[in-house]
């Protein structure tokens, strides 16, 4: 498989084509070992699957892994979760599927919380003293347990254990983990934390926002302040979802954490990150890097991130930006009520981000919905921002028979998967069920432009050359422009 690198917004593929990469989550969470006493990577990815997945126009995976898994006792790593991690790869690798891994938690570890998952035991310097089942969805940990927070607080702190400091230990594992994996030539990069949380100034933000969204009347007066976890999870946090739509009232809100989210991504998270990578890349020297924001910016709170820069100073190659981004419906019974104007917060705080850093995108995490759905606004709406921004994506996440639900249909639509040259423009009518795509071509390139094709098309006009291939993993639009402007339209 082509190497990916990132030149300005851009990935690129050797040819120098800019590439576009539609995608799904894949993420192991289990921590339990079996029979054998081993923790084993568990996934859905098999060779029948990826192959329909491939045949969709899916091109990556974003594949987690956790620390636990990896690193059941310090400085001891379990290769046979790696191995397991390996051959998924190389099915992938088999279906021209590419991956990004993804080193996963949520709430640090689930030794602090039941819905945890992540960090192992040894890991976690301070752990609930009972641990127990959420009240309504799995993140409450994050706004109000003293022992997420403390775990948290711990690694950024870098506390040692037996004798060397959290990060340290996680880095070594990164470094170990990317060096074992790097015969894999389905791996495009590495995600190196998942939604990054500050900890305890992580709980002063949650307060922050609820007494901001009560003053606000974005949530209830009957919120008692004596139970604010219970009462906003409890579903009162939908009173008023259609003030949440209105941009002035739901940015007064999210202010509220502003300053504390800037000082936890300049003096926490960067630090740790230009550690992370460099830790990558003296395992391994290639790969692209993704970071992603802390978990409040998935709610629109800017991203504070610095440029990253190598040990001389030098902006870091090849790197790029995963943002998440939910709506505040997501793992509620209204997720699939999730509103296009409150997505449209988020995102478009992203975009900011993205022209500050001057980095590609690929959306690391977004969606959640839940199949069963006649109608997906935010979600129809979301892809077509994304595409309109030339943003790649992995979506939240696969479900079974996932290409055959409404979800996967409106993921799995046309868009161009390497174009040679200059992206303008592309994107989706879904009221005419066409797909136009508008790019500068270059004649340095020689390989084609390539457009994934849903199904067998109605009418083809291309201002140049063009052919309509049937491969094993899909169908595919291939154009020979060379040098000039070119336009692609597709009627389905």
């Amino acid at each position: 498989m082509d190497k990916i690198f990132t030149k300005g917004t851009a990935f690129i593929d050797k040819n120098g084509r800019q590439r576009i990469f539609n995608g799904v989550n894949f993420v192991c969470k289990s921590a339990v070992p079996d029979s054998d006493g081993i923790v084993h990577f568990k996934t859905d990815i098999t060779d029948s699957l990826t192959e329909r997945l491939a045949e969709n126009g899916i091109n990556i995976v974003r594949l987690g892994v956790t620390w636990e898994g990896i690193e059941p006792q310090p400085g001891e790593y379990n290769t046979v979760y790696l191995d397991e991690v390996k051959n998924t790869l190389k099915i992938l690798e088999k279906h021209g599927i590419y991956a990004f891994i993804d080193w996963h938690q949520d709430l640090f570890s689930c030794h602090n919380l039941t819905s945890g998952d992540g960090a192992p035991r040894w890991a976690c310097i301070k752990s609930l003293k009972k641990p127990h089942d959420p009240y309504l969805i799995w993140a409450e940990g994050y706004f109000a347990h003293p022992g997420v927070h403390k775990c948290f607080d711990a690694f950024w702190d870098n506390t040692p254990v037996s004798g060397k400091g959290l990060q340290d230990r996680y880095c070594e594992m990164l470094a170990f983990t990317a060096k074992y994996l790097s015969g894999c030539g389905s791996v495009m990069g590495y995600d190196v934390f998942n939604e990054p949380f500050p900890g305890t100034d992580g709980g002063k933000v949650f307060r922050r926002l609820v007494m901001r969204g009560i003053e606000t009347g974005l949530l209830s007066k009957r919120v008692d302040r004596k139970k604010i976890i219970s009462d906003v999870l409890d579903g009162r946090i939908m009173d008023a979802l259609s003030v949440a739509d209105d941009s002035l009232v739901y940015h007064r809100v999210i202010e509220a954490g502003y300053d504390i989210i800037r000082k936890f991504d300049t003096e926490k998270y960067y630090p740790f990150l230009v550690r992370a990578a460099k830790a990558i890349r003296d395992a391994v020297g290639e790969g692209i890097i993704f970071a992603e924001n802390s978990y409040y910016s998935n709610l629109g709170i800017p991203y504070s991130l610095p440029v990253p820069t190598d040990e001389n100073g030098e902006p870091l190659r090849d790197f790029a930006f995963a943002p998440h981004g939910y709506d505040i419906t997501v793992d509620t019974p209204l997720t699939n009520e999730a509103s296009p104007y409150r997505v449209d917060h988020i995102f478009n705080e992203h975009e900011r981000t993205q022209k500050r850093l001057g980095v590609p995108v690929l959306v690391g995490e977004w969606g959640g919905m839940v199949d069963g759905g006649e109608r997906y606004p935010a979600l129809e709406h979301l892809v077509d921002k994304f595409d309109r921004n030339r943003w790649s994506q992995t979506y939240w996440h696969y479900i079974d028979n996932f290409t055959d639900t409404k979800i996967g249909e409106i993921i799995c639509r046309a868009y161009p998967v390497a174009v040679a040259g200059e992206i303008n423009y592309y994107g989706v009518d879904r009221k005419l069920n066409t797909f136009t795509l508008s790019y500068t071509g270059s004649s340095d390139i020689k390989a084609p432009t390539l457009v994934f094709l849903p199904k067998q098309p109605k009418k083809v006009f291309s201002t140049k050359k063009y052919v309509i291939k049937d491969t094993p993993d899909g169908k595919y639009l291939q154009v020979y422009a060379g040098k000039g402007s070119c336009v692609v339209k597709v009627e389905f």
